[in-house]
């Protein structure tokens, strides 16, 4: 969903006109996560479930964090799967495992990419219990389970939740949809176990977030060819961003010392169809490595690929929790 400039200001007339609404889904999304926390007792499979979601409609960062969490539990030999909602996909039926080959149009863009990335087992289906009980049934190896998004999706259990929010947008004007960006109320803030800020932000409310960086590291095209950060400067090039929040990438460009010519912000999981039609009008085309995946016979595109830093202690004490759920999983 796009994020109109109004979201950011508490006092504009379509929040105004739009509040009764907002109030309404909030009290409803309270009622929901009420009435599961208290009736809604799911079997946790024998896997550690980790959410990584957000507060707010667009991306925050999810998914190159899940990259990362999934790289410090290969490190640590602790097998690991993914689970998503495929969002943008458009599969004959659920649940789908996510090959490295597969159809970013059939799977999604974010699963596609992380199998890629990842080479571990990814699953994708509405209903995320039945990923992880066909991720689990496919591959009983599997220790831990990320789900990429689904802090909201309540039929989910999970032993660990983390949010992220974008450092850029903050929390908007605190309204819940459609007056504002918020999916549900602010104080679920308060129930998760590790926050993350997704760049330094001026939100009074993030302000004391542990803070995610995402590090340029090179560009790279469909055919697997690299080019070091500075290979674009000085150079005639287009941009795009299909991304939740497309000013984050082309802020990214402008910190690297790229100015394209034209940029183009496309709505988030844009139609592979979509970015075929952008990039065909030829030249040098920069984008996400998720939009990039879209169009992998083109040679006139090259993907950013980032990698997230994280604080050191933030890591270490995620970590730590997910090895202590291990524990008492495996015990009982």
């Amino acid at each position: 969903m796009s994020w109109p400039g109004w979201w950011q200001q508490t006092r504009a007339w379509p929040t105004r006109l739009l509040s009764p609404l907002g109030r309404a889904v909030c009290s409803i999304a309270r009622q929901r996560r009420r009435q599961f926390e208290q009736a809604f007792m799911p079997t946790l499979p024998t896997a550690v479930i980790v959410v990584v979601g957000n507060v707010t409609v667009g991306g925050s960062g999810k998914t190159p964090l899940i990259m990362r969490l999934g790289e410090a539990l290969a490190q640590a030999g602790i097998a690991y799967g993914i689970v998503s909602r495929g969002y943008g996909g458009k599969a004959a039926d659920y649940p789908l495992a996510v090959r490295a080959d597969c159809d970013p149009g059939v799977c999604g863009d974010e699963p596609c990419l992380l199998a890629r990335r990842l080479g571990v087992p990814v699953v994708v289906a509405p209903q995320r219990m039945a990923a992880v009980a066909h991720l689990l049934q496919t591959h009983p190896q599997v220790q831990v389970i990320l789900s990429d998004d689904g802090l909201q999706h309540f039929a989910l259990p999970r032993d660990l939740a983390v949010v992220v929010a974008d450092g850029q947008r903050g929390f908007g004007n605190g309204h819940c949809l459609p007056a504002g960006p918020l999916r549900e109320p602010l104080a679920v803030l308060d129930t998760v176990d590790f926050r993350l800020c997704n760049g330094v932000s001026e939100d009074p409310r993030l302000v004391d977030w542990p803070v995610m960086r995402l590090q340029p590291q090179y560009w790279v095209n469909p055919q697997g060819e690299q080019q070091p950060l500075t290979a674009f400067c000085n150079r005639p090039v287009n941009a795009l961003a299909g991304i939740g929040n497309p000013q984050r990438f082309f802020d990214q460009l402008v910190a690297l010392g790229i100015r394209p010519l034209r940029t183009w912000a496309l709505p988030d999981h844009a139609a592979p169809a979509l970015i075929e039609k952008t990039v065909a009008e030829g030249g040098i085309w920069l984008m996400t490595e998720k939009d990039a995946i879209k169009c992998p016979d083109r040679d006139n595109v090259w993907a950013l690929v980032v990698r997230p830093q994280l604080p050191s202690a933030w890591l270490n004490a995620w970590l730590d929790a997910v090895k202590t759920r291990l524990k008492v999983k495996y015990e009982s």
